[in-house]
This record gives C-alpha cells, sequence and structure tokens, in this order.
C-alpha cells in the first residue's frame, strides 16, 4: 500500500465514525463498477461495450420495493482497473451512509477489490458489504444478472457486517474465495 492511500484510510475511517452514527439502515446503496454486468453489444463495432447502467432496468423489471441508492461510480472492465480505481470504489464504499451496500463489479478482480475492502475496513464497521457480477451481460439471452442481483439483493438483508461475494447462487467471505476461470465459477479457497 502507498502512503497516499494508507492517510486517506485514516481520513475516512476519522469520518466514518462519525457518520456511523446516522447509517440508513433501510436502504440498500448499489455501487456500479462496470464489468460484464452492463456490457451491451455494439453491432458496428462487434464488440462488448459500456453504455448506460442496466441497473435501473433491471430493478424496474425484478419489481424491487426497497429504497435504493444508485450509485454510478465507474464503468470499466474490471481487466484494466486501475489500482487508483479499485482504492476510489473502497473509499466509496466505506463512506456509504446506508448499512446495506451492493458492489456490482466485474468477476475478473471481484476478489481483488473485495480483499481490498476487507482489509481497510475499522474493526468495528457495521456495513454489510456484498460484491456480485455477471460471466454474461444482462442484455444477451441467458445472462447470470438479474439472479446474482437478486441473491445480492437477499444476502444483503440477511448477513451480519463483513465483505461478502456472491455469484452463482452462493456467498462466499471476501478472502476465502476465488474465481476458477478454467471452469466460469467462483469457489472456496
Amino acid at each position: 500500500m502507498d502512503f497516499a492511500f494508507l492517510w486517506a484510510i485514516l481520513f475516512i475511517g476519522a469520518r466514518y465514525r462519525w457518520y456511523s452514527n446516522a447509517m440508513d439502515e433501510k436502504t440498500v446503496r448499489i455501487i456500479t463498477t462496470g464489468g460484464t454486468f452492463d456490457k451491451l453489444y455494439d453491432a458496428v463495432k462487434g464488440e462488448l461495450v459500456f453504455s448506460e447502467s442496466q441497473l435501473p432496468r433491471i430493478l424496474a423489471q425484478s419489481r424491487v420495493t426497497l429504497p435504493i441508492h444508485l450509485d454510478n461510480l465507474l464503468a470499466v472492465d474490471s481487466l484494466v482497473m486501475t489500482e487508483e480505481e479499485r482504492r476510489n470504489i473502497v473509499s466509496n464504499a466505506m463512506l456509504s451512509h446506508e448499512k446495506m451496500v451492493i458492489i456490482i463489479h466485474g468477476t475478473d478482480t471481484m476478489v481483488k477489490t473485495a480483499d481490498l475492502l476487507k482489509e481497510s475496513l475499522p474493526p468495528d464497521d457495521g456495513h454489510v458489504f456484498v460484491f456480485t457480477g455477471a460471466m454474461i451481460p444482462y442484455a444477451l439471452e441467458n445472462s447470470d444478472a438479474v439472479f446474482n442481483l437478486g441473491c445480492a439483493m437477499s444476502a444483503v438483508q440477511m448477513l451480519g457486517s463483513g465483505v461478502y461475494i456472491t455469484m452463482g447462487g452462493r456467498i462466499y467471505d471476501a478472502g476465502r474465495v476465488r474465481k476458477n476461470r478454467e471452469k466460469g465459477i467462483f469457489e472456496d479457497v
């Protein structure tokens, strides 16, 4: 870790303690960072690209009745995500007024960002952070995006404070999960 990041975490920690007394326990914050979840097929370029987040459409389609605070933080493929962008995700999540936070993230480096968030939290943090994503974009047939988001919505309400990843109907503790690229699944370490 570099000095600037450590300073930011200390600064955020101080601000976090001030905010934590007023934590919103009813609203779910969803932070979008990009990844396959939000990609669309561009027929002209013949590739998957980012346009606008699919989350408002998915939430409406799923008839979600919980109060949602949607934060479109980034739209980047996690394979090209910089360490500065990763630290920005962690800082943003830690400053959430909402107790329940879902982070939509690319699956290739989701574990790395979840581990960084877990390492950066103060011991008395009361947030429930749940990372999720998709192996197939929402915009394409047979996508797992809606299912994974549904699992994350349930998990964030039921779990105790901590950092988790939910993919493929399973919930994992951050720090004890990996992506198996050969099988295209997440699994316990």
